[in-house]
């Protein structure tokens, strides 16, 4: 036993200060976290920040300060799904979150909206969660212990995932992560009259954008350049948009059990276009159109 013991507390010495400290509150403060992925999208955010503070852990950096007359913190969860993962739980163990909100740009799939427009989906789904199926004569075949849920795309079949939460021993698997309710009816009432940006610099939207609040998102990693593609997530999800964090933050809300709401602007139509795809000259209009519908929110939201 002793010898155990010696074994133990020196594997311990050996470990970095890091690695075996608990993660520590950065503060207490009751706050809303306001999440965005990349460069134009967190400029846009750290434009309506009041008293803003610099934080960076592990090289994710976070603001706390106030926007609309609420505690925030912002936090750049970088691109992709782990990112955006790690960075909501890092969030959530190191600040008191009353909410988490994502205000970012996205790939327009439904047909009848345009680039600027601004999307609040009810439900979010990680369609990229997938089986690789098998390719038969008969075509492709998913192994026996599976089962199909929606239409495939080629060799592509799109399944849920198991989201764990307390008090529930064995999750099943499902597609759909819906929002926080509460928060889902204020963006409701709170966001169809915001005026939104139709030009930036030298380019200007063909249609005047308009704000949409309900359907579904769906995300996954990758970024979506296929018209083709495009066509079969609107048809099998009936999404209005596609992007490459939203759902993963949803999953990790869900599981904390912390209300989630994104904010998505349209900033391409994912293949859809008749010629280049337009993300680059439309992601700061996107950026900053999504934000004026997040503070409109806020301002509904009590205090």
């Amino acid at each position: 036993m002793p010898v155990l013991r010696l074994l133990l507390i020196s594997l311990l010495a050996l470990m970095p200060v890091s690695a075996r400290a608990a993660s520590q509150p950065i503060d207490t403060a009751p706050r809303i976290a306001l999440f965005s992925a990349f460069e134009p999208e967190w400029q846009a955010l750290l434009a309506v920040v009041e008293q803003p503070v610099s934080h960076k852990e592990k090289g994710v950096d976070f603001v706390t300060g106030r926007v609309e007359g609420h505690d925030v913190v912002l936090v750049l969860s970088g691109v992709s799904m782990v990112n955006a993962a790690m960075t909501a739980q890092m969030a959530i163990d190191r600040f008191n979150l009353r909410a988490i909100l994502f205000s970012g740009i996205a790939g327009g799939v439904d047909p009848s909206l345009n680039i600027g427009d601004v999307v609040v989906s009810q439900q979010w789904g990680q369609y990229l969660e997938t089986i690789l199926a098998r390719e038969t004569p008969q075509g492709f075949q998913l192994p026996s212990w599976s089962k199909q849920e929606f239409p495939n795309y080629g060799m592509i079949f799109a399944r849920g995932v198991k989201v764990p939460r307390d008090g529930v021993d064995k999750p099943e698997r499902q597609f759909w992560i819906p929002v926080d309710a509460k928060l889902f009816e204020i963006a409701r009432t709170a966001t169809s009259h915001v005026e939104l940006k139709r030009c930036i610099e030298a380019a200007c939207l063909v249609h005047p954008p308009k704000v949409v609040v309900g359907g579904n998102g769906v995300s996954g990693s990758a970024f979506v350049d296929n018209a083709a593609f495009r066509t079969w997530a609107f048809d099998t999800f009936k999404a209005q948009v596609l992007d490459m964090e939203s759902a993963a933050v949803a999953h990790v809300a869900a599981t904390n059990a912390v209300p989630f709401l994104a904010f998505r602007s349209l900033s391409d139509l994912a293949g859809g276009g008749a010629g280049e795809n337009e993300m680059q000259t439309f992601e700061k209009l996107a950026s900053e159109n999504s934000v004026a519908v997040l503070r409109a929110f806020l301002k509904a939201v009590p205090k």
